[in-house]
C-alpha cells in the first residue's frame, strides 16, 4: 500500500525533481518505508512505499519492465497475483521480485489494459509507456484506492491525495462552488467533482489515457472497463444451493486477502460483517489482533444509547481467540481531531468519519494491515428501509423523484437558494436531480417489477454511498500508514451478489409492495425505519460462523452519538465554529438560514446532526485546503510543515 504522485507536462517542459519530491513529501504518511522518483523529460512519476508484500528493495517503485518500456507507480494489492504470475511464467516471463507490483506491470505489458479485468484486488496506478509516449491512470473496479488528477497550464497532475498538487507552482486550490452544492445535497459527491476547482477523482472502474504528442494541450480520454450490474437471474436456484455457494465464496474471499509479509489484524465493530471477516480470518491466523471503538454514553439519550458495540465485540473476540484492543471516544475527542481529520480527508464524504480516524490510529500502533467488513451492506441489501421507499412506481421518473428526495440529506430545497445566496449566481444552473439521474445513464428506463427498482437502488448506492465510504476509509487509514482490506469486495463474491435474487436479500418485500406507499401511517412507517430484514441469505449463512444474536441484531451504522453531543456537551463548540461570522464557510453560504437550521437541532425540533457535522467538516476543510502555494522554493517546506504539524 502506497502513495502515487506525478506530473505530465503537455508542452514538453522538463519535470522538476524538486517539485516532484515535494509532491511525494505531502503524502509521506501513505508510505513511510521508502520513496522514489522517475523522471524522463516531460514526465515524472513519484512514489511513497508502505511495504506489505516483498519487503526487500526489489519491490521499490517506480518500477520498470526489464526492457524499459513501461514504468509504473502503483498503490494497492492484487490478491490473485500469484496465479497471474504463474500464468505469465508459463508464457516465458521472468520476475526479479516477489511483489504484486511486478506482476501487475508485466501483466499489462503482456496483455495490455485488458489485464485490468483480471485483477482481483484494490489498486490505483500511473503507467508511462515510453514507446508510445502515453500515460495511463487506472483505478480498481470499486474505487477502494483513490486517484486524483488536475489539468491546467499545459500540465496534468495526478496523486493519491490532492494535497500533493499544492506543491506545484501554477496550481491554485480554489473552491468548486458546484461541488459545494453537490456535497450539501447528498453529503457526498455523486460525480467526479471534489471541493477544489478542477480537481477530479478518477471514477471507479475506469482508466484515463493521454499522450502529449496527440496535440498541444491534449485532453485526457476516460474509458470505463467495468461497472456494477445488479439484476435478477433468469433461473433462480434453491436457497440451499445459494447458501453453499455463498459460504464458499465468503471464506475464499477472506482467505484470499490474507496474503501478506506482515501481520494482519481486523476491525471488530460488534456487527455481522466485521464479525464474519474476523471469524473466518481467525481460522487461518494463529495470532490475530482486533480493534473496536466505543463511545461515552453518559450524556446520551434516545436511540443513540445503543451506539456502543463494545460488549458484542468483546464477546466475539473471546470466541475467536483474538488479542483485542478498544478505545472509548468522548465529545471532546471529536472536537480536537477536526484539524487533522480535515487535512487528511480533503473533501468530506458520507457520515461522521472521526471514529474511523481514531480506530485506524489505534490499529496502526500494532498492525500495518487490517481487514474490514465494508461492502457487505451495499452488495447484499443491508439497508431495506431505504430501498422500500421506492419499490412501487408508475414510471422510472417517479422512481427517480422518490429516491432523489430521500438522498437529499442535508439542506431542504425550500431554503437552498437562501443558504447559497452568496454564490447563487455560480450554482443556480446546477440541477442536482439531474446529477442523481445521470447515475443511471447506462441502465434501463422501463422497469416492471419491484425487484428491478431495488436492483437500481443497489446500483446507485454501490456507485455513490459505498464509493464515499471507501474513499473516506482509505484516507483515514492511510493517515496512519495503515492498509485496510475489504474482503466483501472480492470479485467473485461481488459477481455472485449482483445476480442474487432480491428476495434472497430482503425479507419484507412482499409486505411492502402490498402497502399503499402514499399513506405512511403507523402501519407502514415501520418499514421505513431501521430493521433486520436485509441481507437475509448472508444472515442465514453467517450463523455458521458467528453467534446467532449478532446475526439477528438490527442493522446499526458506525457513528458517534453526535445528535446528543451537539446539543449537550459539544454545544459550545458548535456555536464557536458555526456562529462565528468570520468562519470561512460564510464566504459561500448565508449564515442566517444556516443558523436557523442549526437552531432546530439545538432546541430539539429536528435532528440535524448530519448537517451540523457537515458544516463543521467543510469549515475545517476550507481552512486546510482552499489556499495557494505560490513559492517554488518553499514547496518542500510547505509540505514538510503540513506533515510535521500533524
Amino acid at each position: 500500500m502506497c502513495g502515487v504522485a506525478g506530473i505530465l507536462n503537455l508542452d514538453q517542459r522538463p519535470v522538476s525533481a524538486h517539485v516532484l519530491r515535494a509532491m511525494t513529501a505531502a503524502i509521506a504518511h501513505r508510505g513511510p518505508d521508502g520513496e522514489g522518483q522517475w523522471i524522463e523529460g516531460a514526465v515524472g512519476l513519484g512514489h511513497r512505499r508502505l511495504a506489505i508484500i516483498d519487503l526487500s528493495q526489489t519491490g521499490e517503485q517506480p518500477m520498470q519492465t526489464a526492457d524499459g518500456r513501461f514504468v509504473i507507480s502503483y498503490n494497492g494489492e492484487i490478491y490473485n497475483f500469484r496465479e497471474l504470475r504463474a500464468e505469465l511464467e508459463l508464457q516465458g516471463h521472468r520476475f526479479r521480485s516477489r511483489s504484486d507490483t511486478e506482476v501487475l506491470l508485466q501483466a499489462i505489458a503482456a496483455w495490455g489494459l485488458g489485464a485490468l479485468q483480471r485483477f482481483n484486488g484494490m489498486f490505483a496506478f500511473a503507467l508511462w509507456d515510453r514507446q508510445e509516449r502515453r500515460l495511463t491512470l487506472a483505478r480498481d473496479r470499486y474505487g477502494i484506492k483513490p486517484l486524483y488528477y488536475w489539468s491546467g497550464g499545459n500540465q496534468l497532475l495526478f496523486a493519491s491525495e490532492s494535497k500533493a498538487f499544492r506543491a506545484v507552482p501554477g496550481f491554485s486550490s480554489q473552491l468548486d462552488s458546484e461541488g459545494l452544492l453537490e456535497y450539501f445535497t447528498f453529503q457526498n459527491f455523486f460525480t467526479d467533482r471534489t471541493l477544489l476547482k478542477g480537481v477530479r477523482i478518477l471514477p471507479a472502474g475506469c482508466y484515463l489515457t493521454i499522450s502529449p504528442e496527440t496535440a498541444f494541450g491534449a485532453q485526457p480520454r476516460l474509458t470505463r472497463y467495468w461497472d456494477y450490474s445488479f439484476q435478477e437471474p433468469e433461473t433462480a436456484r434453491s436457497e440451499a444451493e445459494y447458501q453453499e455457494e455463498l459460504d464458499h465464496l465468503v471464506q475464499q474471499a477472506v482467505k484470499r486477502q490474507l496474503v501478506s509479509d506482515v501481520d494482519i489484524g481486523a476491525y471488530l465493530s460488534g456487527g455481522m460483517d466485521s464479525g464474519t471477516v474476523t471469524a473466518i480470518a481467525a481460522q487461518s491466523l494463529s495470532y490475530m489482533r482486533t480493534f473496536t471503538c466505543g463511545f461515552d454514553l453518559s450524556s446520551v439519550s434516545g436511540m443513540e444509547i445503543q451506539y456502543d458495540e463494545r460488549a458484542a465485540s468483546e464477546r466475539m473476540s473471546y470466541l475467536f481467540r483474538t488479542e483485542h484492543y478498544e478505545m472509548v471516544l468522548k465529545s471532546g475527542d471529536m472536537e480536537r481531531v477536526l484539524p487533522k481529520l480535515a487535512w487528511h480527508l480533503e473533501e468530506p464524504r458520507v457520515g461522521q468519519s472521526y471514529p474511523n480516524y481514531y480506530v485506524a490510529q489505534l490499529a496502526s500502533k500494532f498492525n500495518k494491515v487490517v481487514l474490514a467488513g465494508t461492502g457487505g451492506d451495499e452488495i447484499f441489501g443491508g439497508y431495506p428501509w431505504r430501498y422500500y421507499r421506492a419499490v412501487v412506481n408508475q414510471s422510472f421518473e417517479e422512481y427517480i423523484d422518490k429516491y432523489y428526495q430521500y438522498w437529499q440529506r442535508l439542506i431542504p430545497n425550500s431554503v437552498l437558494k437562501r443558504v447559497f445566496a452568496p454564490i447563487w449566481g455560480e450554482v443556480e444552473g446546477v440541477w442536482t436531480r439531474d446529477i442523481f439521474r445521470d447515475i443511471f445513464s447506462q441502465h434501463a428506463e422501463h422497469l416492471t417489477r419491484p425487484e428491478d427498482y431495488v436492483n437500481h437502488s443497489l446500483y446507485l448506492e454501490a456507485k455513490t454511498f459505498l464509493h464515499g465510504l471507501l474513499t473516506m476509509e482509505d484516507k483515514l487509514s492511510m493517515a496512519h500508514s495503515l492498509e485496510t482490506r475489504v474482503p466483501f469486495l472480492d470479485n467473485d463474491l461481488v459477481d455472485f451478489a449482483m445476480k442474487l435474487p432480491v428476495r434472497m436479500k430482503l425479507g419484507k418485500l412482499d409486505e411492502v409492495v402490498a402497502l399503499d406507499e402514499n399513506e405512511l401511517g403507523r402501519k407502514t412507517a415501520r418499514y421505513f425505519q431501521k430493521a433486520h430484514d436485509g441481507k437475509m441469505l448472508l444472515r442465514n449463512v453467517m450463523q455458521r460462523h458467528i453467534p446467532q444474536e449478532v446475526v439477528e441484531r438490527e442493522k446499526q451504522g458506525f457513528s458517534g452519538p453526535d445528535a446528543s453531543w451537539f446539543k449537550g456537551q459539544s454545544i459550545d463548540f458548535v456555536r464557536s465554529v458555526l456562529f462565528d461570522d468570520k468562519a470561512e464557510i460564510y464566504r459561500y453560504l448565508d449564515p442566517k438560514p444556516i443558523r436557523e437550521l442549526i437552531d432546530d437541532h439545538l432546541k430539539g425540533r429536528e435532528n440535524r446532526r448530519l448537517l451540523i457535522w457537515s458544516l463543521i467538516n467543510v469549515e475545517y476543510a476550507l481552512r486546510a485546503h482552499v489556499e495557494r502555494c505560490h513559492d517554488l522554493d518553499r514547496a518542500e517546506e510547505v509540505s514538510a510543515g503540513l506533515i510535521s504539524n500533524l
